[in-house]
């Protein structure tokens, strides 16, 4: 690997910046692709501009700018005219702007038009010398990245560049008969064209291979995982157990018909003698943990060691909670009960301890958590019990497959929200022990026909019903001009005792772009946080979260959350798979035109949880027709199956500006709706590649090899 600093330019305080981005490399310098790019088309006569356009004008200023005040803020207008019309410029806390823009200047103006008391303005626009647009910006395709506290726009561009002439795009690693078959750029183009496209088509063909290799490893990994795995017969044999009659018997709750027969088909895998690899595909709110909580169960009451390895230390900590308020008062009888066979044919435990032909005991099923944030003292103390099987159910995040921790008899591994991890940490775990059952449990709602095929190496159940009793949240789309309204009915809530989320599409304004477009809403996390201070009254306690903070910060803030000492949590869409808050009743969703259908539907998923009627606003603040018919279709459904099906509809493939599902199955740029066509590509290509070259070993195949191996070692594509 090649180091940052090693680039010209990047010293260690930036190389620090680039760091907090997950960017530690050269090489993942390349990879960090741009999360859009502006195009600069030709300037647009000013009466041809419409509310809520982004455009290029040029004019020139009919008066010098004036400078207001008002409200605590600074506000520079200034006038221009072309042949065609006029337009008001308005910057804002902006005063040394001013000085620029003096009587009769020709400049070129950028922003994006609103439309206020009948007439336009462009808000925040950028200004360019006529001789720098034209020669750097006029026609071209400029790449914009997701930035952090010290990275201008700029700065990552010039990286880019850097790394590009010194690495290229790396080594080939696809097979050429791969390339030729599904006509796809090699890897020096893709790198070049991702990050500086000429044009929307360069861009396309760069976009397909990066979308084509994704798909394609994680693909070529899950197959490989998989055919391993049932070569060989499983150690793990967990046959139905008597005591797992009682422990049903016992839930405050009745499972649905859809938990019945996802256990029924873990059950029937667990005891066939084969190794279990199976996908629970849940809507939110459908019940999953149970299931998986079932699963752990049956393991442990055949005398093995379960695991459940969760995304956040807060939601291991809730699922360890979960666990033992559900198993504390069966412990407590079954430990002084004398169990009987009975049902399945299966010998009874004669007193407690005594194993029975299943395998099973009737002492007590042993819990303990395991996460990042605990004390050395009480990792250590953790470990003892994993290794001696003084614990059967281990909760806890990725420190469950640290090479310090040994499994007396890892028999089965639950993965939470299997998006969230790579194909590495999950292998990693899957080593700690001897052919493990695998269950893997999504919240992301997937179209049959593209689940078939993403999922073909697994066994798929689907839990397609909610548990009764939970009151449908319930929905509105609004424009920004809701926005004050929508604050107070938040206030409302909170004044009953509620909570409520809001959640923004960026951590911090873009340095690039000079701030926020309306500053009386600011579309990141970190200054919608000081203007709702400013907004509520002081006793309201309002937090912020974002995917940059460190996690110890990032779980303190989600158990006050939890905990009630915060009313008002601003953030980004990392709550998005997150601790379960009853009393949380709002979700206000600004710009909600940026997100994908499904992760909507999962954000919205964090209310609705408790006794009380919850909602979910959504802010769209685009005057597309598009944008509109995504958003109605959430607004008059909470089934997220039909939403996925309906997102597949509306988007189709290669839509390479539509919106897609931010983090969605650890892809970064392929989508399994606009990309359903390469995914079929790929899915092909694997199945030949294996068809061909079982082990991958020949010469021709020796680059993929290597990726492969990294891949299931690290989960990347570098």
């Amino acid at each position: 690997m090649t180091e940052l600093t090693a680039l010209k330019g990047i010293g260690e305080k930036t190389a620090g910046a680039f760091h907090r981005l997950g960017i530690y490399s050269a090489e993942d310098l390349i990879r960090y692709y741009p999360r859009d790019y502006e195009i600069f088309a030709d300037p647009v006569p000013l009466y041809r501009l419409v509310p809520g356009q982004t455009a290029t004008v040029e004019g020139v200023l009919q008066k010098a700018a004036t400078l207001n005040r008002f409200n605590g803020m600074t506000i520079v207008n200034a006038y221009i005219a072309d042949m065609t019309g006029r337009l008001q410029l308005s910057w804002y806390n902006a005063p040394f702007i001013r000085s620029s823009l003096g009587a009769g200047r020709h400049l070129y103006f950028r922003g994006r038009v609103y439309e206020k008391n009948g007439r336009l303005i462009m808000n925040q626009p950028r200004i360019f010398e006529p001789p720098v647009y034209e020669e750097k910006y006029a026609g071209r395709m400029m790449p914009l990245y997701s930035l952090t506290k010290g990275l201008s726009n700029g700065t990552v561009m010039k990286a880019v560049e850097e790394a590009l002439k010194r690495l290229g795009g790396g080594r080939e690693y696809l097979p050429e008969d791969i390339l030729q078959r599904n006509g796809l750029v090699s890897v020096a183009d893709m790198a070049i064209r991702m990050h500086f496209p000429r044009n929307e088509e360069e861009l396309i063909r760069a976009r397909r291979r990066v979308v084509f290799e994704e798909f394609f490893m994680a693909m070529l990994a899950g197959a490989w995982l998989s055919e391993n795995a049932r070569k060989q017969s499983s150690t793990h044999v967990c046959r139905p157990n008597v005591r797992m009659i009682s422990f049903m018997a016992e839930l405050p709750f009745t499972l649905t018909a859809a938990q019945n027969k996802a256990y029924r088909e873990i059950q029937g895998d667990m005891a066939s003698g084969r190794v279990m690899n199976r996908l629970v595909e849940g809507d939110v709110g459908s019940g999953k943990t149970i299931v998986a909580i079932l699963a752990m169960l049956n393991a442990a009451l055949n005398g093995y060691q379960a695991a459940i390895m969760a995304p956040t230390a807060v939601l291991a900590r809730q699922h360890y909670e979960t666990i033992n308020s559900l198993l504390k008062g069966w412990n407590e009888s079954e430990s002084s009960a004398l169990i009987s066979g009975g049902g399945f044919g299966l010998a009874g435990v004669k007193k407690p301890g005594e194993v029975n032909a299943a395998g099973s005991t009737a002492k007590p099923v042993r819990t303990v958590l395991l996460t990042g944030s605990m004390s050395a003292a009480e990792k250590k103390a953790a470990y003892e019990k994993i290794r001696s099987h003084e614990a059967d159910i281990i909760i806890g995040t990725h420190t469950l497959f640290q090479e310090k921790i040994e499994y007396d008899d890892l028999g089965l591994i639950v993965t939470d929200e299997q998006h969230r991890f790579g194909v590495g940490q999950r292998e990693a775990l899957y080593q700690k022990g001897s052919l493990p059952h695998t269950l893997i449990m999504s919240a992301t709602p997937i179209p049959r026909t593209l689940a078939i095929i993403l999922y073909s190496d697994m066994d798929l159940s689907v839990i397609d019903a909610r548990p009764e009793g939970r009151i449908p949240v319930k929905n509105a789309v609004v424009g920004p001009d809701y926005r004050k309204r929508a604050w107070k009915f938040i206030y409302d809530e909170i004044k009953k005792g509620r909570q409520a989320y809001v959640i923004c599409p960026a951590i911090e304004a873009s340095e690039e772009e000079g701030g926020t477009e309306d500053p009386s809403a600011p579309e990141n996390v970190t200054d919608y946080t000081e203007q709702l201070k400013k907004v509520f009254p002081k006793e309201v306690r309002i937090g912020m979260l974002h995917g940059q903070m460190k996690g110890a910060e990032k779980e303190k803030i989600m158990e006050d959350f939890k905990n009630r000492e915060t009313d008002i949590l601003v953030s980004t869409t990392v709550v998005e798979v997150g601790v379960d808050v009853p009393n949380a009743t709002v979700i206000m969703v600004e710009n909600a035109e940026r997100f994908g259908l499904a992760e909507l539907h999962q954000l919205r998923g964090r209310v609705g949880r408790g006794e009380w009627q919850s909602y979910c606003i959504m802010v769209n603040t685009s005057d597309t027709e598009k944008a509109a018919e995504r958003l109605d279709i959430l607004n008059h459904s909470n089934d997220g199956f039909r939403i996925a099906e309906e997102d597949l509809r509306l988007r189709g493939p290669g839509d390479i500006f539509g919106v897609r599902q931010s983090g969605e199955l650890n892809f970064r740029i392929a989508d399994i709706y606009q990309d359903a066509d390469v995914m079929k590509m790929a899915k092909d290509s694997v199945e030949r590649l294996l068809a061909e070259d079982p082990q991958i070993t020949s010469p021709g195949h020796a680059e993929l090899r290597k990726l492969l191996d990294r891949y299931l070692d690290k989960g990347q594509l570098i």
